[in-house]
């Protein structure tokens, strides 16, 4: 009979600012004395801000009891504590709440917003303004959303019912479509569905196609209008490998106005350099649902800016 794992406690913390504070499992085999030597040890923070955090009771045992520079280590057991967040840069555009009911969320985000915390962007995301903004702390993402991409997002407001959701992207039972502005070429024949392997390392800012590969990306590529060179295409990928749609339309000579990273990487720009938003856009979404069987079809109502007012956009 197969043991079953032990239930994570839930938190003694509450969210800050719509963000969980980070949860810290000690190992089985651990061999620190102390819960202060394990955290001084496993992180990064160094001794001195692990000690002041302590002095000032911030990590916290599951029963809520703050740990203190004795607290003997327990292999399996967990601590709690809100970190220290960078400053970050604010993202001045609006998330829009497209859908909401008891189950979902529907998002549509701007450019230049993650969809989740990662990295150094935390504070300034989709889930954490929406946690704040609607009061729903248990409310998570079923997908992402490249924090560069605009368009819709879907997020389940159980946790209970987020493996559901997130199993219709798993098993590509999404139909997504996206819009994106890009050179126009007559001599690219179009429609085409582009077929290739696409990895990326961890570390490495662009994806690459490798030769010969097996298959694991799929995309269809539509044009819908062309004009003054540029042309207006309707992306619809059946995979979803990070980077894909940027990666191919790359890979047919036409990448993706703004794109700073295809087909070269660019010069870094000030964090609050809002001008040049990478020209693709989640327009649609459409699933049923698996927890209420109702039919939904979703559209974002952002527009891509250099196709739309080629002249004002910042080039």
């Amino acid at each position: 009979m197969r043991r079953r794992k032990p239930r994570t406690p839930p938190s003694p913390l509450p969210q800050r600012d719509g963000v969980d504070p980070v949860r810290v499992r000690q190992p089985l085999d651990g061999a620190w004395a102390t819960v202060r030597d394990h955290l001084v040890g496993r992180l990064a923070a160094g001794d001195g801000v692990i000690d002041a955090m302590i002095a000032e009771g911030r990590i916290l045992r599951a029963d809520g009891s703050p740990v203190t520079d004795r607290t003997p280590y327990e292999p399996g057991g967990y601590v709690w504590f809100h970190r220290d967040l960078a400053p970050e840069t604010p993202v001045p555009f609006d998330v829009h709440v497209v859908y909401r009911d008891e189950h979902v969320v529907v998002a549509d985000k701007p450019h230049f917003l993650a969809t989740t915390p990662r990295g150094s962007h935390v504070a300034e995301t989709v889930l954490a303004r929406l946690r704040r903004d609607l009061g729903i702390a248990e409310l998570g993402p079923a997908h992402r959303l490249d924090r560069l991409t605009a368009g819709l997002v879907l997020l389940v407001v159980r946790p209970q019912e987020r493996g559901a959701y997130q199993t219709l992207f798993r098993d590509r039972l999404v139909t997504k479509e996206y819009e994106a502005v890009a050179p126009y070429d007559p001599a690219v024949a179009l429609p085409v569905t582009l077929r290739s392997r696409i990895e990326k390392e961890r570390g490495v800012l662009t994806a690459l196609e490798v030769p010969g590969g097996e298959p694991n990306a799929v995309s269809e590529v539509r044009l819908t209008a062309h004009r003054d060179g540029l042309g207006l295409y309707r992306l619809t990928p059946h995979t979803g490998r990070t980077h894909q749609l940027r990666v191919h339309m790359n890979s047919l000579g036409l990448p993706i106005l703004g794109d700073p990273l295809y087909p070269r990487i660019a010069e870094p720009v000030a964090s609050d350099d809002f001008r040049r938003p990478l020209q693709l856009l989640a327009r649609t979404l459409e699933f049923r649902d698996p927890v209420t069987g109702r039919e939904h079809r979703f559209r974002s109502a952002r527009a891509l800016a250099a196709w739309e007012s080629y002249e004002s956009w910042d080039q």
